[in-house]
């Protein structure tokens, strides 16, 4: 109590001294307090705008604070776990309410993913139904490419090196003759050997490691490089000797040596690089004149009860197999139909084959090739392709099964291909298949700077040869191993097709013809062939072929999504409604919350820093108060303008311990006995009264 009867004495007087001598000068305030001394300068109205803002709370998404956000929240969203966390009473009860309600978020979320993924799953459903069915292409080819009698004399220093090749190794000359054999030894002996220069035949002993017998010269050699076993990625010899040749590249640095089992295998596919090096080099033109016309390859043909012929057929003409005919081809006006089920009512065709115009090193088997196809697929022959026999009869029933996938973000499978970052270099619908060979072909002219001549030319390439690209067989063979291992990153490219037709083929085998039928069968076909053949027709020279639909019954496989957007949506309320007791108002509630007013609390916190950090760098500094030279300066005794409030007296700050007044104390006896003025102003009386 004595305390406070000093402090109001001491202001009391000091206020009555300056209400009396308004020309003295009073301490202005320090450049610490000149944003307070601005504030308390501005108009009444002003002033009382600002401190009800800043005394009375604001609730709900303008919070001042995130904590005051996150309270207003709780106690007005719907969810009743949030406001239970609230409004529960004690300690336990909130941390069980904060245990359930993160539990239920948990499940929600577990829930929910479990949706999303299973609305990228499909369901599959297989369809059956009978009608009349469009009958597919059907592309034919004899196995031998090229007449025999027309290209052997592009071939004849090729085999003769073959046929002495064999001599060397087996002890014997390959030939159709004898004579001609030793006509062909004989001038192979003033001859130099060309294509076996070129890519040597080899023998390897396995006695003998790093030592290989060149089949001509009979000298043996060292190999270097790499030796690569064609039956499989290391080199395992079970007999004695094998065959193999080795494949160099320009300057002869890098070599592979590629080894077979069997001799057979090694002379078959050193020709057959030869031969497409010089098949290379022939015009197309002069190529489909030496290969088979349509009307001797087909001697009768039948569909669907129907005689057909020649004119039926549209030419296909194959690198590696020559003349080709497809029937019921997209060129035709209208595509053919069949009516009925059975071999009755498909297509049936008798083939000339002309056994005696086989190559004897290209083929080594007997008959035609067949593919069935759409009118607007590439005939990939070499691939799919089903083997005829001769002197038989081959029937092939059909079965239709049309699939149909769903694309991204289901299946990586594409529709037209126009996705795929490959160019197709065939006249035909995407496939797989296409795909691969398109990149092989491609990847084959940027590293090689020639085309592979089973497949067809890119745009501005030619096919390999030895005089424009003398070592492209060894980068050949390199580029086709990395293919094969999946290191050239065409089947990681390529994707399948959304959309496929499949015709599942079922083959059965008869002999061709009968005993007792050949008699008078054979003699007719002759005669019918006789403008095309000058000789008797044997029946090992012939070969009959049934293709028909064995039912009508069509199969369709098709995908579709296992959910729709409209039950993913209603299975996820389903999970907030049973774990949360939420609805999508109670989303857009959380979403506005949490992802709105929570950043909009943060950004205008950082908006008021940066305002008032521009203000203060903007604003002139405050003049200094001048010294008073009654006493020492004391900011306690510094008295606003305002009368002093108990809020704004909390606020003064302390005075310094170490500063002492400049006024001397007052005689308290005296002041408790008589008052200094009997007459108090109204100002200080009104102090007093504070």
């Amino acid at each position: 109590m004595l305390a406070r009867e000093r402090a109001d004495e001491q202001r009391t007087r000091i206020a009555h001294s300056r209400a009396l001598d308004p020309l003295e000068p009073r301490a202005r305030p320090s450049s610490k307090s000149c944003p307070q001394s601005r504030i308390l300068a501005m108009a009444p109205g002003e002033k009382i705008k600002a401190k009800i803002k800043k005394n009375l709370p604001v609730t709900g998404p303008q919070a001042p604070t995130i904590k005051e956000l996150m309270r207003w929240y709780c106690l007005n969203t719907n969810t009743h776990g949030c406001r239970r966390i609230v409004v529960s009473r004690g300690r336990l009860r909130r941390l069980l309410w904060i245990g359930f309600t993160l539990t239920a978020v948990a499940l929600i979320l577990w829930q929910c993913a479990l949706l999303v993924f299973s609305f990228y799953t499909v369901s599959v459903s297989i369809k059956v139904h009978f009608r009349k069915l469009d009958f597919p292409a059907v592309t034919i080819c004899n196995i031998n490419p090229y007449k025999y009698s027309a290209v052997r004399h592009l071939l004849a220093d090729l085999e003769q090196e073959t046929r002495e090749a064999l001599k060397s190794l087996y002890g014997f000359p390959e030939s159709r003759k004898r004579r001609d054999a030793e006509s062909w030894s004989s001038v192979l002996e003033g001859m130099q050997p060309r294509f076996s220069h070129r890519i040597p035949l080899l023998i390897f002993d396995q006695y003998e490691k790093g030592k290989a017998r060149d089949f001509f010269t009979g000298r043996k050699r060292k190999v270097d490089g790499r030796i690569i076993h064609k039956a499989s990625n290391v080199m395992h010899i079970e007999s004695k000797q094998v065959v193999g040749f080795q494949l160099c590249s320009n300057d002869t640095s890098d070599c592979a040596t590629y080894t077979f089992s069997s001799g057979i295998n090694a002379i078959q596919e050193w020709y057959k690089l030869h031969y497409m090096n010089i098949m290379a080099q022939v015009p197309l033109e002069k190529k489909i004149n030496m290969s088979y016309s349509a009307e001797e390859l087909l001697v009768t043909c039948f569909f669907d009860g129907v005689s057909c012929d020649a004119r039926n057929f549209t030419l296909f003409h194959h690198p590696m197999h020559g003349n080709c005919y497809t029937f019921n081809n997209r060129e035709n006006e209208t595509i053919l139909s069949t009516s009925m089920g059975g071999s009755e009512y498909g297509l049936q065709v008798i083939l000339y084959i002309n056994e005696e115009e086989y190559n004897p090193f290209l083929v080594s088997s007997t008959g035609a090739k067949v593919i069935i196809h759409r009118q607007d697929e590439y005939p990939f022959v070499e691939d799919v392709g089903t083997e005829i026999e001769t002197a038989m009869v081959t029937s092939i029933g059909m079965h239709l099964t049309e699939s149909f996938k769903l694309s991204e973000p289901y299946s990586q499978c594409t529709e037209d291909g126009s996705d795929v970052p490959i160019r197709n270099i065939y006249n035909a619908a995407y496939s797989l298949q296409i795909c691969l060979h398109s990149c092989f072909q491609t990847k084959m002219v940027e590293k090689c700077g020639c085309a592979q001549y089973g497949q067809p030319l890119p745009p501005k390439a030619n096919y390999c040869n030895y005089q424009q690209h003398p070592n492209w067989m060894y980068c050949y063979y390199q580029l086709h191993r990395a293919f094969v291992q999946e290191e050239l990153g065409c089947q990681s490219v390529c994707k399948e097709a959304c959309s496929f037709k499949e015709w599942t083929l079922t083959t059965s085998l008869a002999q061709w013809p009968s005993v007792v039928s050949e008699k008078w069968l054979l003699p007719v076909l002759t005669w019918d062939q006789g403008r095309q053949i000058n000789k008797k027709l044997n029946k090992t020279d012939l070969a009959k072929l049934l293709i028909f639909y064995k039912d009508l019954n069509q199969r369709s496989i098709m995908e579709s999504p296992a959910n729709s957007i409209e039950m993913l949506l209603s299975n996820f309320g389903g999970q907030l409604g049973l774990w949360m007791s939420c609805s999508v108002v109670c989303v857009i509630e959380i979403i506005e919350v949490f992802f709105i007013d929570f950043f909009s609390i943060i950004a205008r916190r950082q908006w008021q820093k940066a305002k008032e950090w521009w203000a203060r760098k903007q604003a002139p500094p405050c003049p200094e108060a001048p010294h008073s030279p009654q006493g020492q300066d004391n900011p306690a005794l510094d008295i606003d303008n305002d009368l002093p409030t108990f809020n704004s007296a909390l606020h003064l700050p302390p005075a310094l311990g170490t500063q002492v007044p400049g006024t001397p104390p007052p005689k308290y006896n005296t002041l408790r006995l008589e008052r200094a003025f009997s007459n108090q102003l109204t100002d200080t009386q009104m102090l007093d009264e504070l």
